[in-house]
């Protein structure tokens, strides 16, 4: 086993640096890019409330107040640190998934929170940013002539199927599978051959009648309301049909804010969570929603332009995982209203409402600060 090995690039290095200097080093682009997207959110929750900051708006910007601070601590972090605890934190949010099996909370048939008396989480949000956490530091003790051996993959392997087999029993599937999709981008960004990734389709697609068979009857009858939404349209079907209409209505540049009718007379269901982006889309139309993709496509090629500056593995890794999981959120979530994808529950980053998630999602930009400020340390790959 090799010792681990850390190289700064001099004295006046970033790990020199105190952490008002840190915090001088930021991509400032990136904070100011997630403060220009939490203000729309800020003002979907208040819109959702019919003209209220109670009960969602509020607290949501209580909660990106805070995401801040935890950004800016996670950011001023050494790289080194997050390298080390890695596993650690990957281990915290697997015994948090355990111990929604065996005590957590549920509300509408799904069993995914564990309650601390005035306030609740959602590990399987933590277990995101945790599994990225592990994966770059699993491959970047793994040379590149390695990580194409099969023997290299069973670590991996083991580190997203242990959640994944956690979450579909509470059951979560869209976490699942951006458990599955985030671990296949840190694995290709890490040299895994592409023909073990045909391999693994092709396996899927042999299993999949089997898989079939286990999912729940819910699960199905999304499928089938994916496929033909029409076939139950004041049930199943109801959701992504009212989106479609309210997508719809909202024509070039929107009704107004404020002022959207499947919204506002609450036809369209859960409009403060999943389906926020359907109700800023039919208040601000077709240009409004390209304005909301264009910040998230800036947000997202930051992360991609903070990977490349990286000049250790690890911090590519961290921050190529980073930016994929803002990517899946985004599109998961507009292609589920869109009807191009079923809708399995993913939230929009820092526009719906939640807590766990907004925290999560800052905690993993706090990360990405930390590659970016300590871009130029160099790690070696023994692991220690």
């Amino acid at each position: 086993m090799q010792r681990e090995v850390f190289i700064d690039s001099g004295g006046l290095g970033p790990a020199s640096l105190g952490w008002p200097e840190k915090l001088w080093h930021f991509n400032w682009l990136v904070v100011v890019l997630l403060v220009a997207i939490a203000t729309i959110g800020f003002a979907m929750l208040y819109s959702a409330a019919g003209g209220n900051f109670e009960p969602w708006a509020i607290r949501q910007m209580g909660r990106f107040a805070m995401g801040l601070a935890i950004l800016a601590f996670a950011g001023v972090v050494d790289i080194r640190v997050w390298y080390r605890l890695a596993y650690p934190l990957y281990a915290l949010a697997l015994c948090l998934l355990v111990a929604v099996a065996v005590a957590g909370s549920g509300a509408m048939g799904a069993q995914r929170w564990l309650s601390f008396g005035f306030f609740q989480i959602q590990p399987s949000e933590l277990m995101k940013v945790a599994l990225v956490l592990a994966l770059a530091r699993h491959f970047h003790g793994v040379g590149v002539d390695e990580v194409g051996r099969p023997s290299r993959l069973l670590i991996p392997l083991g580190l997203v199927l242990m959640p994944c087999v956690l979450v579909m029993r509470q059951p979560d599937l869209g976490t699942a599978v951006m458990l599955l999709l985030a671990t296949a981008m840190v694995a290709f960004m890490a040299g895994v051959r592409l023909w073990m990734y045909g391999a693994a389709l092709g396996l899927f697609a042999l299993s999949a009648p089997v898989a079939w068979e286990f999912m729940h009857e819910y699960q199905k009858k999304r499928i089938h309301t994916f496929l033909d939404p029409n076939s139950d349209p004041l049930g199943s079907g109801y959701h992504i049909l009212q989106s479609k209409i309210a997508l719809g209505s909202g024509g070039l540049f929107g009704q107004g804010f404020m002022e959207g009718t499947q919204s506002q007379l609450n036809f369209l269901p859960e409009k403060q969570t999943d389906f926020v982006f359907t109700m800023f889309a039919e208040e601000f139309g077709l240009a409004g929603g390209l304005v909301l993709i264009v910040l998230y496509g800036l947000l997202i090629a930051q992360g991609l332009s903070i990977a490349l500056k990286s000049r250790n593995h690890f911090g590519r890794l961290l921050a190529m995982g980073v930016t994929t999981l803002l990517f899946l959120y985004v599109f998961i979530n507009m292609a589920m209203v869109m009807g191009l994808v079923p809708v399995v529950g993913v939230p929009l980053p820092l526009v719906s409402y939640g807590g766990t998630a907004m925290l999560t999602l800052m905690f993993s930009f706090g990360l990405l600060m930390s590659v970016s400020v300590h871009r130029d340390v160099r790690m070696g790959r023994g692991m220690g």
